[in-house]
């Protein structure tokens, strides 16, 4: 059965603009409220058709909309800093090809539940990756978080403290992707280990962490102190892991070098 036309009504066009305003607010599309007039003058210009006049300023609406989630993720993920994978100079580590490099950029690791880990010295480039490839996930609509190891296990013990660790943990769970730096830069105490273990053990092979340490795994002992408890993390981080190792030598000291022997 085919719908019955609607009947149109003949308006001015301050009445018409009047009534956009007020339905653009009552339907939240504040782009089209801002947009309507400008991209109805080109239409009229272009001779558009009124299909093709619609078809333009939703899209414009949505593209908006897509802006600001993206806007949105990356704030929510709360990265200490800027960083781009554009901005990486990737012949600095030969354990990481273009190729790869892209594939990480692309997510299809993070839907997978993949692990990332990210070995080296420090100033090689590891938090580097590890913010530039959180954003490039938070820009594709993903929801990512940062945070220093350290910061983390402070945070769940406070929770759990608090009585409210069931509250802390379910928000890290709805995470498409944990960005976790510094690992095995501090030794954490017995009851931090474990509540860090909590969260690694939920995510394991249902959603992605992506971390960054300046100790090989053989080391990892001396953050966890419990051996077990360290090697069932290693196991649970490596398992369908994507694993690069960002090498020895320093970027930054590398470039202070560089710019005192060139004053």
């Amino acid at each position: 059965m085919s719908a019955t036309p609607t009947a149109v009504t003949a308006l001015t066009d301050h009445a018409a603009e009047a009534a956009i305003h007020a339905a653009c607010r009552a339907l939240a599309l504040p782009t089209v409220r801002a947009q309507a007039l400008p991209i109805a003058e080109a239409a009229v210009k272009q001779r558009l058709s009124h299909q093709a006049f619609l078809a333009e300023i939703l899209t414009a609406e949505c593209d908006e909309r897509d802006a600001r989630r993206r806007i949105r993720r990356v704030n929510e993920a709360k990265f200490p800093r800027t960083k781009r994978l554009t901005d990486f100079d990737v012949s600095r580590v030969p354990d990481l090809p273009p190729a790869t490099l892209a594939h990480l950029a692309g997510g299809n690791w993070i839907d997978a539940g993949e692990p990332l880990v990210l070995l080296g010295d420090s100033g090689t480039g590891k938090t580097h990756l590890l913010i530039a490839l959180g954003t490039a996930a938070a820009e594709q609509g993903r929801r990512v978080r940062y945070v220093t190891t350290a910061a983390l296990v402070n945070e769940l013990v406070e929770a759990a403290d608090d009585k409210h660790l069931s509250r802390v943990l379910g928000r890290y769970a709805r995470l498409d992707l944990l960005c976790l730096d510094e690992v095995g830069y501090v030794t954490l105490d017995p009851r931090g280990a474990e509540l860090l273990f909590q969260i690694i053990t939920a995510r394991e092979e249902r959603a992605s962490i992506a971390c960054a340490s300046n100790a090989p795994f053989s080391e990892w002992g001396a953050t966890f102190t419990d051996p077990r408890l360290a090697a069932a993390v290693v196991d649970r981080l490596t398992f369908n892991a994507h694993i690069i190792q960002t090498g020895t030598t320093s970027y930054r000291l590398s470039t202070s070098r560089k710019k005192g022997a060139n004053t």
